[in-house]
């Protein structure tokens, strides 16, 4: 197999949809020795702020010394970033190699007469598989939606249950109340674990305390509000958090603070299990950490911010961090969403803080277009166009902007990754102000 071979045979599997079970994983993973068995797990889940806490961790391991890998769902720039090993996405020749044996694999499950696997469940026994090779001392593993019957629940060697802000979202599949939102995301607690959670509503809380209950393991509560914040910037956020002075993180947002202050106490109970940290490593890990597209800053003149955010919650966070840093400035946003999220509460929170809404496609069977958001978007912005490309919608936020206007793309990843690499050749090609680190985080 080839490159494009694997993304061809990605692309065939993706008509078994989205299957929610362990079934499918637990065989396709005993046909390949039942490679997460030999693993150690920090396991996330939560509605937002996965990713970040993800790197935040890995980060923080990676400075500690460990081999660390660490599986992230979906990729911003490159297929092969869904797998890294201390921030290296996985080899062309190793995940040709593993695909074509796990293509096998599934033809051999369909022959026996069980469900052929989906493009997710194939993608993270892949990683477990990958992960053990490259000798990980440990893995820290995101979930894709929910926790329970996520595809990534079928490890069992969790040394961390980490959570994240619980909010709504997937509500067809995870439920209509917060409780059973919290319900489903509480499966990947384990006996053994111990459950590092932040703080949030009491009853989402409850429920993490009656599941830790359950297993007898300890659940430690970390708390935003500790987190005192020292100085925010677009460059960089400094803070102090407990015996921790000086802390510094690089991601903007407001919200990223509480991702931070997750982290840590995160690898402070990991020290109580037997794996050393140490705070140098928590303070290089904080601030080396990186996460393509959450209120990233792409470039200056005019001021271009690429976010995440895809659900109320995040939509949420997104308008604080616009009022905290962008007041009485001209706002554009460029907005593309999926047709399974909740347009409508999205878009009343953050249309109106924008003085022009532009609105592009996105893509494949979930994919809404950009007149249909538009419509939507109407109902609460009177300046809103829709586009028939990210790039149209790139070159008139550009002609509409000036130096003082600040631009902000949000709504699904699935269009971000295309459109962060697009402002930096337009940014460069206009010779216009640029930030010094890259589109993936690196420093220039």
């Amino acid at each position: 197999m080839n490159l494009q071979e694997v993304m061809d045979f990605l692309e065939e599997v993706k008509k078994y949809g989205m299957v929610p079970g362990l079934f499918n994983i637990e065989q396709l993973c005993e046909k390949l020795g039942n490679p997460q068995a030999d693993l150690k797990f920090i396991h996330i889940a939560g509605t937002n702020g996965k990713g970040s806490v993800l790197s935040f961790c890995s980060e923080i391991l990676k400075q500690a010394g460990y081999r660390v890998g660490r599986y992230l769902s979906p990729a911003v720039f490159e297929y092969r970033e869904i797998m890294q090993v201390n921030g290296r996405p996985v080899s062309k020749k190793d995940l040709c190699r593993m695909m074509e044996h796990i293509k096998d694999v599934c033809g051999e499950l369909v022959l026996e007469g069980k469900p052929h696997p989906t493009a997710y469940e194939i993608e993270t026994a892949m990683a477990f598989w990958y992960f053990k090779e490259q000798k990980c001392d440990i893995v820290v593993l995101e979930t894709g939606m929910g926790g329970r019957l996520d595809a990534t629940n079928v490890v069992q060697n969790t040394l961390l249950a980490i959570f994240t802000s619980i909010s709504f979202d997937h509500r067809k599949v995870l439920g209509n109340s917060l409780e059973e939102i919290a319900t489903e995301k509480s499966g990947i607690i384990k006996k053994g674990s111990a459950v590092i959670a932040l703080k949030g509503p009491e009853e989402v809380m409850k429920v993490l305390r009656d599941k830790a209950k359950e297993l007898s393991v300890p659940l430690v509560t970390a708390d935003p509000a500790d987190g005192k914040v020292v100085k925010r910037s677009l460059e960089k956020q400094v803070f102090h958090y407990g015996k921790y002075h000086d802390l510094t993180i690089t991601l903007a947002g407001t919200y990223q603070i509480e991702n931070a202050v997750l982290a840590i106490r995160a690898m402070e109970e990991l020290e109580n299990r037997g794996m050393p940290v140490g705070q140098k490593a928590i303070s290089q890990g904080l601030t080396k950490a990186a996460w393509p597209g959450r209120f990233q800053v792409l470039s200056r003149k005019p001021c271009v911010i690429a976010d995440g955010a895809h659900n109320p919650d995040g939509a949420a966070k997104l308008a604080e961090s616009i009022r905290f840093y962008f007041t009485n400035r001209r706002i554009i946003y460029i907005i593309g969403m999926l047709r399974d999220k909740e347009q409508d509460e999205i878009l009343q929170v953050t249309c109106p803080l924008a003085e022009q809404v532009l609105t592009v496609p996105t893509a494949g069977e979930r994919g809404l277009s950009s007149y249909e958001l538009a419509c939507m978007a109407k109902t609460y912005h009177g300046q809103v166009t829709a586009l028939d490309s990210v790039e149209e919608a790139v070159e008139l936020a550009y002609l509409l902007a000036d130096k003082d206007t600040v631009v902000i793309a949000f709504g699904s990843l699935s269009y971000l990754g295309s459109l962060i690499k697009m402002i930096e050749t337009v940014s460069d090609k206009r010779g216009r102000e640029t930030i010094g680190r890259d589109v993936h985080g690196k420093q220039r």
